[in-house]
Order: structure tokens, then sequence, then C-alpha cells
């Protein structure tokens, strides 16, 4: 745990709750954006905001942030009202949007002086360039950098002094494993920390290793929300095997091909009763596989069932 990084008191509101929406609309015009949209995060999770292209995901991020004025709904942001305390909840929330706004001229160590200036959480500019790896550019003007390298600038100066709240809008874009990595571990120690984070990715993994709660919109609404055990639960298990050209499955169980694909709403049961009938036909398969069901087979499910 870093030296800015001190467990905070409880903070929010009166329930518990780090953020709290409650019926949110967001419309531009003739076109609503956002479609009236509940959401619960608790102080010191993790939550995965998820969502096709277009789903409303960063547009309810920048109400959140106070960026974007909401047309209906109720929004409390650790307690205060994005909309109209901004400037309250701006020292207590950092921020990293999917495209920074850096001063081109400006070198990577520049840049961290300067915004540790236009911040009031202390933090050593040091501490963040060797957390995100970014010791070798603190010479480097931030017009040289790769895209990468300005994500992880945009990262640093989101998490300076370890704020209580982080939102993070498509953190690893353009970042290499190792990268992500290093940002994965960064995001990890602040909820151990205590904070809260609220993030948006398009891989799907990635909410999978960090995300204690998710929500996955898609056209303006959220579809489906809940830990992952109870949201792949909805969803059933998955095995497969080859099976020997002269064998024929047993009765209701398709073949691709050779090779036997069974969905089951009981793995153990389904895939027990199988193994049981190949070696009482003393059947010898081959590519066995057996898996529960995962995010992405829950977010793909929801793009062709809405």
């Amino acid at each position: 745990m870093t030296e800015t990084a001190e467990r905070l008191p409880p903070t929010g509101t009166a329930t518990g709750a780090a953020i709290e929406v409650r019926g949110l609309h967001v419309r531009y015009g003739d076109f609503e954006a956002v479609r009236g949209i509940d959401l619960d995060v608790r102080r010191g999770e993790l939550f995965a905001l998820l969502g096709t292209n277009g789903a409303g995901k960063t547009t309810t991020l920048e109400v959140l942030e106070g960026f974007r004025a909401r047309s209906a709904g109720d929004v409390r942001v650790l307690g205060l009202d994005p909309g109209t305390q901004r400037a309250a909840l701006r020292d207590r929330m950092g921020v990293q949007l999917q495209e920074g706004g850096f001063v081109d001229e400006l070198t990577v160590g520049e840049t961290l002086e300067l915004w540790g200036k236009l911040v009031a959480r202390p933090d050593r500019p040091g501490r963040l360039l060797e957390r995100f790896d970014l010791v070798a550019k603190r010479d480097t003007r931030v017009s040289a950098l790769s895209g990468g390298e300005k994500r992880r600038l945009d990262l640093a100066t989101a998490v300076w002094g370890s704020p209580e709240l982080v939102v993070l809008d498509e953190p690893t874009t353009g970042l290499d494993p190792e990268s992500r990595r290093r940002t994965w571990d960064a995001v990890q120690e602040l909820q151990e920390a205590g904070r809260t984070v609220v993030l948006t990715t398009h891989y799907l993994e990635e909410a999978e290793a960090l995300a204690d709660r998710v929500a996955i919109m898609h056209e303006g609404r959220v579809v489906v929300a809940g830990s992952l055990g109870e949201i792949v639960a909805s969803r059933p298990a998955r095995f497969s095997a080859t099976l020997p050209d002269d064998v024929t499955p047993p009765d209701g169980v398709e073949l691709d091909g050779r090779t036997v694909r069974v969905s089951s709403d009981d793995l153990q049961r389904d895939l027990t009763a199988f193994l049981g009938w190949a070696a009482a036909r003393g059947v010898q398969l081959s590519d066995l596989r057996a898996a529960p069901a995962s995010l992405a087979d829950v977010y793909h499910s929801i793009r062709e069932e809405y």
C-alpha cells in the first residue's frame, strides 16, 4: 500500500453506496442515448459497465463525472449531485477519459508537475512515473508518446493522490500485455486501499479478472446486472467431445461432424451421464472439454436477444 493510498473512512450516501442512479435519461434532441437506467455502486468495489458500441456507457459516465447534464432522473455520487455540485466532487474523484487533453509541448514530467498544482490531493510524480512505467519518458514531450504511453499517462493523472472514486473509460485500450497487467495491478491497489473504481472496457476478460459486479448496457438500457457469478448462472454451461467414426451418440444428443456439443443447466449431472454412457460402451472420447458459461457468452447473447 502506498503512502498516498491509506484507507479512507466511509464516504458516500446514507445507504452505503458510492453511486446511486435512478431513472436516468439523457437525450440529444430526438435521440435518447440513455433510457431510464438504475445503477448502484457500493463503496470500495470495482464496478464494470459494459455494452455494445453506442449502448450509452460513455454518456452515463459523463453524467456521473458532471460533464454532461441529464434529461431526467436522480444521480448521487459520493452523496453529491454531479450536475450541481461538480466542484465539490472534483477533489474526491479521478477521471480517465477515452481521449486525454494534454498539452503536446509539455514533457511527461512537466505534465505531472502541472497536474499536481491543479489537484488538491497530494502525490509524487516519481511514484506515478514508476508505477506506470514512464520513468524513461520523463523528459519526452507528450506529442512524441505512443498511444499506449499516453493511456498510461492518462491513468497516472486519474489516480493522482488516490481519490475516493476513480472512473476509467477504456483504460487499457492500445496497451501491450505487460502494460495492461501493470494497469490491472494499479487498479487493484486502489481497491485494496478502500477506493471505489468504475470502468468501462471492451475486454471482457478484463472485467472478469477485476470486477466485483457488472452491468451490461444495450441501446441505452441496463439489461443485465449483478456479480459475475449471478450473471453467468443465468446461462447454460457447455461440454463437447469428439466421437470415433463408428459411434452413434446418445439419444437426444446431436453431432456436428464427429463432435458432440451439449448445453446444460446442470453441468455435473449431464456430464456425468455422458461419461457414464461412454464408459459403459468402451467409447474413447477425444478433445473432451467442459466449461461453465462465461461473461462473453452472456454479452454475445444479449446482442442476439435484444
